[in-house]
């Protein structure tokens, strides 16, 4: 079994923490179909960390088991849908090797999976508004915690992260492959060149 770094299990607390703590202190305007829920922008960093997918679940699933007003069913759907858009965002970078299309895709899996998920079990439990209200509502909140705010995190974060000794060198498996492949294309067309005659 693979350790993880320490630097890694580190950054999977702050992660876990930050989540938490942003969403418990906003209280009530943190849920419902108008949330104002800035800990959505870390759920970008799948893209870069594996860590950040339990560390995401985990500061979901405290801050809903301290604070929200919906329950059970929303400290296990909404955790839920935190873990399964941190998984599907997670695997983006083997598909795109784009750094802006990859925030770009990645971001699709929180906003929609909570736009649409979350207001299904709002109308299970009998009340909230209308199913489309509540969907378009969410999908605009969430668009601007994932895509305004979490979008130039994560950029910040991507062009922070290719020295070793950086604090924020990524951890996704399928980065550090395709950074590995790039290398390997750069050192092959190096040695393919032609010699400069002097």
């Amino acid at each position: 079994m693979k350790k993880f770094p320490v630097k890694a299990i580190c950054r999977a607390g702050i992660i876990a923490a930050l989540y938490a703590v942003l969403t418990i202190y906003l209280g009530s305007i943190a849920y419902g179909p108008f949330q104002i829920r800035p800990a959505e922008a870390l759920t970008l960093l799948p893209l870069l960390y594996v860590e950040s997918i339990p560390a995401l679940f985990v500061g979901c699933l405290i801050a809903n088991l301290l604070s929200s007003p919906y329950g059970v069913a929303d400290i296990v759907v909404g955790s839920l849908v935190t873990l399964i858009a941190a998984c599907l965002t997670y695997i983006i970078p083997r598909l795109v090797k784009n750094r802006f299309l990859r925030a770009a895709l990645g971001g699709l899996f929180p906003v929609f999976l909570n736009a649409i998920i979350l207001p299904v079990m709002w109308l299970i439990m009998g009340g909230m508004g209308s199913f489309w209200y509540n969907l378009l509502s969410m999908s605009c909140t969430q668009l601007v915690w994932v895509y305004v705010l979490g979008g130039p995190l994560y950029l910040a974060f991507e062009r922070m992260s290719y020295s070793k000794r950086s604090p924020l060198y990524p951890t996704n498996h399928f980065v550090l492959r395709g950074r590995l492949n790039d290398k390997k294309k750069a050192e092959d067309a190096a040695a393919d060149a032609p010699p400069q005659q002097n």
